[in-house]
C-alpha cells in the first residue's frame, strides 16, 4: 500500500490551479487521489490498531480526514481548496480531545505525526504537571523509541514561564510547550513507494512509548 504518484501529480497542480472550475474539470482526479489516500488511511488504521490500544479497525478513514475546502471566511487567502490531505486518526476520527495520530501528504512536505496538538487548559496542565513530576519517564518513554527531548516539536511555545512554574524549574523548556508533538518527515519517493505503509508503520510503533505517557498522564 503506498500514495500513488497521480495522487502527488494531482496536489502538484492543484496548487498551480486553484480555483472552482479547474476543480469541477479535474473532479475524476479528485475523486481517484481521495480513493487512494482514503485506502492508505484505511491500511494505516489496521496497522495501528496492531499495537496501540487506542486505536481500534472501526475507526473509518473518511472521519479521520480533513475535508479539502478551505474556510477562507477570515483569511486573507482566498483559494477555495487545500493543496494536501490530511488525516488525524484516533477512535474519534480528526475530531479527538486526546493524543492521536495526524497523516500530512502534500508534495515535498510529508509527515507522520503523533502526540496531542493544542490541548485545552485542563488537559494541558495534567500534561504539565506529569512531566513536572514524572520527568525520568517522559525521558524513558522517548529513549524506548530513539527519541529525544529536542525531538519535541517547539512550534507551540510559551516565550516565558507557565502559570505556576518558574524559569528556574529544571525542565522549564518543556513546560513551556503549548504542543506535545514527535513526527518524522517523508519524501514524496518514500511515500509513493511500497514499502510505504511499513515505514510509517515503524515510526508510529517508535512514537508509541511517547503517546502512552500522553495518555497516562490524562488518565486514559
Amino acid at each position: 500500500m503506498k500514495i500513488e504518484k497521480q495522487t502527488f501529480d494531482f496536489l502538484k497542480q492543484l496548487k498551480e490551479n486553484n480555483d472552482r472550475e479547474w476543480f469541477q474539470l479535474n473532479r475524476d482526479a479528485y475523486e481517484a487521489s481521495l480513493a487512494n489516500v482514503k485506502s492508505f488511511i484505511t491500511a494505516l488504521i489496521k496497522e495501528l490498531s496492531t499495537f496501540d490500544p487506542h486505536i481500534n479497525t472501526d475507526i473509518q478513514a473518511g472521519k479521520c480526514l480533513f475535508r479539502i475546502y478551505r474556510d477562507t471566511r477570515f483569511s486573507k487567502d482566498k483559494t477555495p481548496y487545500k493543496n494536501w490531505f490530511a488525516a488525524g486518526i484516533s477512535v474519534d476520527g480528526r475530531k479527538l480531545e486526546g493524543p492521536e495520530y495526524y497523516l500530512h501528504i502534500e508534495p515535498g512536505k510529508n509527515f507522520l505525526a503523533a502526540g496531542y496538538w493544542r490541548p485545552g487548559k485542563q488537559h494541558l496542565d495534567a500534561i504539565r504537571q506529569e512531566i513536572d513530576y514524572n520527568y525520568p519517564a517522559l525521558e524513558e518513554a522517548l529513549k524506548q523509541g530513539n527519541w529525544s527531548i529536542d525531538d519535541l516539536s517547539t512550534e507551540d511555545k510559551l516565550k516565558r514561564a507557565p502559570a505556576g512554574y518558574s524559569e528556574e524549574d529544571a525542565h522549564i523548556e518543556q513546560l513551556k510547550l503549548k504542543s506535545f508533538i514527535l513526527y518524522k518527515p517523508f519524501t514524496d519517493k518514500e511515500m509513493s513507494a511500497d514499502g510505504a505503509l511499513t515505514s510509517l508503520t515503524t515510526v508510529a510503533k517508535s512514537i508509541l512509548p511517547f503517546k502512552s505517557f500522553i495518555h497516562q498522564s490524562l488518565d486514559q
